[in-house]
């Protein structure tokens, strides 16, 4: 997930900030260095995490948390 991809999920969501860090049950500042692509405590780059890439898409279809016995 690239941090324009980030973005674009936030938007299509109607997420603020704080909202999708709240979903992604991530600190507020952890989303944001993703979004500006660099930690604000080290300066160093930072990657958006293939986890959090499904979380997304799984957000976005609707999907609840995985469950091992599904109701149907």
């Amino acid at each position: 997930m690239t941090i324009d991809d980030l973005r674009g999920w936030q938007s299509q969501m109607g997420y603020t900030q704080a909202q999708a860090a709240e979903t992604l049950g991530v600190g507020l500042s952890a989303y944001k260095d993703w979004i500006n692509g660099m930690s604000r405590t080290t300066g160093k780059p930072v990657s958006i995490d293939k986890r959090t890439g499904l979380a997304c898409a799984a957000l976005v279809a609707n999907l609840s948390e995985y469950s091992k016995n599904p109701v149907n």
